[in-house]
C-alpha cells in the first residue's frame, strides 16, 4: 500500500487522537519560535512596497490545536510587524496542506473559533483572511508558480515519500533489515545507504518544488526530527523505533504476530544530520540557508515533571501515546488493528525503563531559508 494512503495522523479529538496527544509536536514549534518569527519579520521588512496580499503555506499541517495556533501566532507577528512599518495591513491567503487522508474536517470545523480569536488577540485590528486547504503531496508541486511569500513545515519531512527501495533482496525473497522497523545499530550498510539515498531524493524534489512555488526574496522555516552525527544508527535518531520493534518482538514470541511481519514492515521515515540537508540545499540551489539550529526535546515533550490533565501519566504511557496518535494507521494497515492495544501498552512499558536508566533525546532541526 502506498505511503500516501496509510500515514495519517489519528483523528478527531478522542482519547488516542493527534489531537490530544501532540504535544510534543507543540514544544518542537515553540522551541523553534525565534527562528520563525526572524523569519516573518525579515519577510516583512525585505519588501520593497506594501503588499496587498501575502500567501503563507504550512505543509504538512495535520490537525488538532498546533495547526492554528502557528497560523494564529504567524499573523500576530505579521500584523505586530506591518504595524511598527507603518504599512497597511494586508489581505492573507492561508494553505493548510496535508495528504488526502488528513483530517482536514477537524480543521474547517474550529476556524470559527479561530477568526474569534483572531480578532480578540490583536485588538479587533486584522485584515481579511483567507484559509483554505491544499490536499497532496508536498513532493511535489502544490501552488502556482512565485505564489507563496512564506512557507512553514513542522515535523513533516522527516516522513518520506514512500519506503526506500533496496530494503528486500533475491527477488523479495529475502528481507535486508530482519526484526527492525527502521535503521538500527544492527543494520546492513545497504539498508542505512537505501534511507540515505531516498531521503535525499525527496528533499531534494521538495526544495525544487518550494523554489518554483516561493518568491523571489520569500521565507521558509523548516523544523523536523534529525540527529547530531553524521552516523544514521545513534540513538536520537532511531532508538524509538528499536523500542517498537521490541514491542512487536514480544508479540511474536507470545503467537500473536508472525516474525515476518516484523521483517516486512520498514518505516517511511528518516532522521537527516544537518550537513545532509545544507549538502542537498546546495545542490539545488534556490535557497540560501539563514539560520539552523540543532534543538533537543524530551521524547514525550514535556519531561519527567509533567502532568496529563487529573491523572498522572508515567513518561512512557506519554511516549507511548504520542507514537501511537502518529503511526498507529501505518502499523494497523500492516499487523492489524486487534493488536494496538496490547502493542502500545508493551511499548510504554519498554520506554518506561528505558528512559529511567537513559537521557536519550530528541534531535530536532530547524532551519531558515530565504529564496534567491
Amino acid at each position: 500500500m502506498e505511503v500516501a494512503q496509510i500515514l495519517c495522523m489519528n483523528k478527531g479529538g478522542g482519547e488516542r487522537s493527534y489531537a490530544k496527544n501532540s504535544s510534543l509536536q507543540s514544544k518542537i514549534i515553540s522551541d523553534s519560535k525565534r527562528i520563525t518569527e526572524e523569519a516573518i519579520e525579515s519577510m516583512i521588512s525585505s519588501c520593497a512596497a506594501p503588499q496587498q496580499s501575502i500567501a503563507i503555506a504550512d505543509l504538512g499541517c495535520s490537525s488538532g490545536p498546533n495547526t492554528l495556533h502557528l497560523i494564529s501566532h504567524a499573523l500576530h507577528l505579521l500584523y505586530a510587524e506591518c504595524k511598527r512599518l507603518g504599512c497597511p495591513l494586508p489581505e492573507v491567503l492561508v494553505f493548510l496542506n496535508d495528504l488526502f487522508s488528513n483530517d482536514f474536517n477537524y480543521i474547517f470545523g474550529s476556524l470559527p473559533d479561530f477568526h474569534r480569536r483572531l480578532l480578540a488577540d490583536n485588538a479587533g485590528e486584522v485584515g481579511p483572511c483567507f484559509v483554505s486547504g491544499v490536499p497532496g503531496s508536498f513532493y511535489g508541486r502544490l501552488f502556482p508558480k512565485n505564489s507563496l511569500n512564506f512557507v512553514h513545515s513542522s515535523s513533516s519531512l522527516h516522513w518520506l515519500s514512500k519506503v526506500p527501495d533496496g530494503l528486500e533482496g533475491d527477488g523479495g525473497r529475502m528481507t535486508m533489515n530482519k526484526g527492525k522497523l527502521y535503521i538500527s545499530p544492527t543494520s546492513p550498510q545497504s539498508v542505512l545507504e537505501a534511507y540515505g539515498a531516498q531521503f535525499r531524493n525527496d528533499f531534494s524534489t521538495f526544495m525544487k518544488s518550494r523554489s518554483e512555488e516561493t518568491i523571489s526574496g520569500g521565507r521558509m522555516v523548516l523544523t523536523l526530527m534529525g540527529r547530531k552525527s553524521l552516523d544514521p544508527t545513534t540513538a536520537d535518531s532511531c532508538y524509538h523505533w528499536e523500542l517498537l520493534a521490541q514491542a512487536l518482538t514480544t508479540l511474536v514470541s507470545q503467537g500473536v504476530i508472525e516474525e515476518e511481519k516484523i521483517d516486512s514492515f520498514n518505516a517511511p521515515y528518516y532522521a537527516p544530520c544537518m550537513e545532509e540537508v545544507k549538502k542537498e540545499t546546495e545542490k539545488e540551489g534556490s535557497f540560501i540557508i539563514d539560520q539552523f539550529e540543532e534543538l533537543e526535546v524530551e521524547w514525550d515533550g514535556l519531561g519527567a515533571e509533567a502532568e496529563s490533565g487529573l491523572k498522572i501519566l508515567s513518561r512512557g504511557e506519554r511516549v507511548a501515546n504520542t507514537i501511537r496518535a502518529v503511526v498507529e494507521t501505518m502499523l494497523e494497515a500492516h499487523f492489524g488493528g486487534n493488536i494496538m492495544d496490547d502493542l502500545f501498552h508493551r511499548y510504554g512499558a519498554i520506554v518506561q525503563d528505558y528512559l529511567s536508566t537513559n537521557t536519550t533525546k530528541y534531535t530536532n532541526l530547524v532551519v531558515s531559508f530565504v529564496k534567491k
